[in-house]
């Protein structure tokens, strides 16, 4: 992932729920909410460096969690799989109808596109 925002939010929704409430609520209005860290320290009545130690600690978590089981990069490579997958799928249905027309490999295809479709569930 090459993105860093991209790369955060993805590891903020795979384990954001083992953060501690604190960790959680202050990443998600600096990170997603896009507040400053100032806004964050008012609001909390704490100082700006506390917070900042905050959502570098609970970035600090998300990342290790990543590095120890790479769940996100898992993910990321079979969406990337199944994409590639069914616009396979799409290719061989279009030359099935413009040159075989062969019913059975329509009918195949349409299951393999059901099962791709109940994946992305």
């Amino acid at each position: 992932m090459k993105d860093p925002a991209f790369r955060m939010t993805m590891l903020f929704d795979f384990y954001g729920d083992l953060l501690t409430e604190r960790q959680r609520e202050f990443y998600d209005l600096y990170h997603n909410e896009d507040l400053s860290l100032a806004e964050i320290a008012e609001n909390y009545g704490i100082t700006r460096q506390g917070v900042r130690d905050v959502i570098i600690r609970a970035e600090a978590i998300l990342n290790d969690f990543e590095e120890k089981t790479g769940i996100v990069a898992r993910f990321l490579r079979t969406r990337s799989a199944l994409e590639q997958i069914s616009g396979l799928v799409e290719e061989i249905d279009w030359r099935n109808q413009g040159q075989l027309h062969d019913l059975k490999l329509s009918q195949l295809t349409g299951e393999i596109r059901r099962q791709l479709d109940g994946l992305e569930e």
